[in-house]
C-alpha cells in the first residue's frame, strides 16, 4: 500500500502501485491550503442539486459537474456538457448523457481549487506534454432513514479515462464509507477510508478498480454524508 506525507513520491507510487494516497494535512501543508479558504470552498457542497439518473432509483446522491481542456500546464473551461461513460465502465448508469448543474464559477476560480489543479497536473503529466480532457465533480451522497448512501453503486470500477483524483471533503455523520481497490482480473489489492478533510488518492486508471462501501448514519435523526471531489484525466 503507497501511503506518503510528501508529494516527490508520488509519481514513483503511481508508476511502482497504480496508486498512491496523501493525507490531508501533508496536502494542505505543501499547497499552503489555508483554513479558511478551505472553509470556503468546502461550503460549496451545500449547494449541489440532486442526481436524477440513478438507475438503481436511489435519491441519495447530490451533484455538480464541469470539464475543462488541460493544454501545457494551463486549464481553460469547456462549454457546459453532459457526463458521459459507456456500460463497459459503468454497468449501472453508462450509456446515457447525463447532465448535471454546472460547478460554480466562484469554486473553480477559488485559490483551493487552482491548487488542487496544479497538483493533479504535475502528479499527472509532469512533463506537461499532454493534452488532456478534464472533468470534475463534487459529489455528496446522503444517508437517510431507510437509504443508505452508496458512494459507488455500480460496485468496484474503472473511470475509463486515464488518471483520477479522489479527495475527501467533509464526513458527517457517517461510518464506514471504505475505499477498496483491485487489480482489473478482480484480485483485491487493498482497503482504507478516507477520514480527514483533504484526504486524497490519485490512481492509474487503467492499473486500478475502485470502489467504496455504502454510508450509514451515526444517529439517524441527524443529517449524514459524506462529501468528496473527483478530477479525471483522459488524454485527447
Amino acid at each position: 500500500m503507497s501511503d506518503t506525507d510528501s508529494l516527490s513520491p508520488i509519481e514513483d507510487a503511481l508508476t511502482k502501485d497504480g496508486y498512491a494516497r496523501l493525507s490531508g494535512a501533508a496536502l494542505f501543508d505543501q499547497l499552503g491550503i489555508a483554513p479558511q479558504d478551505w472553509d470556503r470552498f468546502a461550503a460549496s457542497w451545500n449547494d449541489l442539486g440532486p442526481d436524477l439518473y440513478m438507475a438503481d432509483g436511489g435519491r441519495y446522491r447530490r451533484r455538480r459537474h464541469a470539464a475543462f481542456a488541460l493544454e501545457a500546464g494551463h486549464y481553460s473551461r469547456k462549454p457546459h456538457q453532459p457526463h458521459y461513460q459507456s456500460r463497459d465502465y459503468n454497468p449501472l448508469n453508462g450509456d446515457v448523457q447525463r447532465w448535471f448543474d454546472p460547478v460554480q464559477p466562484e469554486t473553480v476560480d477559488s485559490p483551493v481549487l487552482q491548487s488542487i489543479f496544479a497538483f493533479a497536473a504535475e502528479s499527472f503529466d509532469p512533463a506537461r506534454k499532454g493534452d488532456w480532457h478534464v472533468e470534475l465533480h463534487q459529489f455528496r451522497i446522503e444517508a437517510k432513514p431507510g437509504e443508505n448512501g452508496r458512494p459507488t453503486p455500480e460496485g468496484m470500477h474503472r473511470d475509463g479515462v486515464d488518471h483520477v483524483l479522489v479527495m475527501l471533503v467533509e464526513r458527517r455523520n457517517v461510518r464506514e464509507g471504505v475505499t477498496r481497490i483491485g487489480a482489473p482480473d478482480g484480485t483485491a489489492l487493498g482497503e482504507f477510508t478516507l477520514t480527514q478533510a483533504g484526504d486524497t488518492m490519485l490512481i492509474d486508471d487503467h492499473r486500478i478498480l475502485h470502489g467504496v462501501t455504502e454510508i450509514h448514519a451515526v444517529d439517524p435523526a441527524q443529517p449524514a454524508w459524506r462529501d468528496a471531489l473527483v478530477v479525471t484525466f483522459a488524454a485527447v
